[in-house]
């Protein structure tokens, strides 16, 4: 489906655009990806709400209504993987294709549109995709993983990067809305009846975490977070306890969502589902005797194309790789972005902060983001920054981590003044890794003004830190480097780990 891909638009883009269609059972949708990577770039995403599964439990074939309106998606779909430029269309269908009497015949037509095999997924297949999309969108993801469509619920086990075995139910919103004859008593008592044959894994401590993937919980998580007036409007991995959550669902099993506060933060189409999603999730979080929540913006598209990246990629952290891409696209020199990550490993190392594998990932991927708002006028570099970092389409990190990449780099641009970051980034951090966010951004601040932020000066210089004193070792043929205002940020550094400073030339 090659078109008009040219790669004057991306020095990243590789082999090109790739797209997936995915057609399940409430929603037609087109995401195009910028290149296969670990953590794909979307393109464009589009959804048609064409509600296939609509009507199946009562007729077991899909409406006419429902065919022609997935149909002209179809056609719109291909006009624009062709304008794209789009190098490979992977195309896969759900419930409502699988179990519809003429769901074959519909698929047919969809291949006669698209040029491309459709591949229908089964329960187990979709269990095992949603399972590698959640792998692919967290680090090292450890709990159960719930899909949610219009036609089916996929539950699968995951630990680290390996999903265990699916199972799917027969209690996707549409179908459960329409089985219960859009009674929510009737719907619990289908839930509880479908899930009680469920042999649970068993799982260790740290593992009681339900990974909610699907439309319907998102809108459900949406609807959580405004009336909570959470303060960053970021889905993916967004985190509910199970006490809450349960509550939560609760007050929302109502006929009509517009009594509910805040039922606007959720589409008028998402609406009608939405109490029926909280009916599965309650029930679901019930029995597995869930900690909490935590919300998927990653599912089967992105499990796709995960599996088909070779397994050195597929090891990668994911968000290392996102920043490392935005350094390549945005900082002055991708080549120093690199340098700082040994050059701060050295400085955390000789100041004995002891770190989690996780934190020393986000120091590195924090050393990569550090010079991505360097266009922007100097008084609002560290707001630029902090913005793009707070509000992009990152994944593996919970809001915490992204707190944290947000105020080291605002650090590293504004100073390290409490009073003039975000209180969002503030209320979102841990106390801990705020500590942490401030010492890498006065190191941050010391290596731009030593390099300019160029290449080739930081591995060529050293620290000696102990109690006492803090010393930045420069080699002779460097020594004109040095000068008061290196000082000054220097002192600042060493003042706020409790130290003091000095810069010190060696002999030739």
């Amino acid at each position: 489906m090659a078109g008009q891909f040219s790669p004057a638009r991306g020095r990243l883009n590789g082999s090109g655009p790739i797209a997936v269609v995915d057609i399940g059972s409430n929603s037609v949708r087109l995401v195009v990806y910028e290149r296969m990577a670990r953590t794909p770039t979307m393109l464009f995403n589009e959804k048609v709400l064409a509600g296939l599964g609509r009507g199946i439990a009562a007729t077991g074939r899909l409406c006419d209504e429902s065919v022609a309106l997935a149909l002209n998606a179809i056609h719109r779909f291909r006009a624009l993987c062709q304008h794209i430029g789009v190098q490979e269309v992977r195309v896969v269908a759900t419930a409502a294709a699988r179990d519809a009497a003429n769901g074959a015949e519909f698929v047919a037509k969809v291949e006669d549109v698209l040029g491309a095999p459709v591949r229908i997924l089964n329960g187990n297949e979709e269990a095992y995709y949603s399972a590698l999309g959640v792998i692919a969108g967290f680090w090292k993801p450890r709990g159960m993983v719930g899909d949610l469509g219009g036609g089916s619920l996929e539950l699968v086990h995951v630990s680290g990067d390996t999903p265990g075995i699916g199972a799917t139910f027969p209690l996707g919103g549409l179908r459960l809305q329409e089985e219960a004859a859009g009674s929510l008593e009737a719907a619990v008592a289908i839930s509880q009846n479908a899930l009680a044959v469920y042999e649970w894994p068993e799982m260790n401590d740290g593992e009681r975490v339900f990974y909610a993937v699907g439309g319907t919980w998102r809108s459900l998580a949406r609807l959580h977070l405004f009336q909570k007036k959470y303060p960053l409007h970021v889905m993916h991995n967004y985190e509910i306890p199970a006490d809450e959550a349960i509550a939560f669902c609760r007050s929302v099993q109502k006929e009509n969502l517009e009594d509910v506060p805040r039922a606007e933060a959720v589409s008028k189409q998402r609406r009608s589902l939405v109490p029926y999603g909280a009916v599965v999730m309650e029930q679901i979080l019930t029995a597995m005797k869930a900690d909490k929540v935590v919300l998927s913006a990653t599912g089967v598209r992105e499990g796709l194309l995960h599996e088909a990246l070779p397994p050195e990629i597929q090891a990668q952290d994911p968000v290392v790789e996102a920043a490392r891409e935005l350094a390549i696209l945005r900082a002055r020199s991708p080549d120093h972005a690199e340098e700082l990550i040994g050059w701060t490993d050295q400085i955390f190392s000789a100041l004995g902060m002891e770190e989690t594998e996780q934190e020393q990932h986000l120091r590195h991927a924090a050393c990569l983001l550090s010079d991505i708002g360097w266009r922007a006028h100097p008084d609002y570099r560290g707001e630029q920054s902090l913005n793009i970092i707070s509000n992009a389409a990152f994944v593996g990190l919970d809001h915490a981590g992204r707190a944290y990449l947000a105020a080291s780099v605002f650090y590293r641009h504004q100073g390290l003044s409490e009073g003039s970051l975000s209180p969002v980034i503030r209320k979102l951090s841990s106390e801990r890794l705020r500590e942490r966010a401030k010492v890498l951004g006065a190191a941050l601040r010391v290596a731009s003004l030593l390099s300019a932020s160029m290449p080739g000066v930081l591995p060529q210089t050293s620290f000696l830190i102990d109690r006492k004193m803090m010393v930045l070792r420069l080699p002779a043929h460097l020594a004109a480097f040095d000068g008061e205002r290196l000082k000054k940020r220097m002192q600042q550094f060493a003042k706020l780990v409790g130290s003091k400073a000095s810069i010190a030339v060696l002999p030739a």
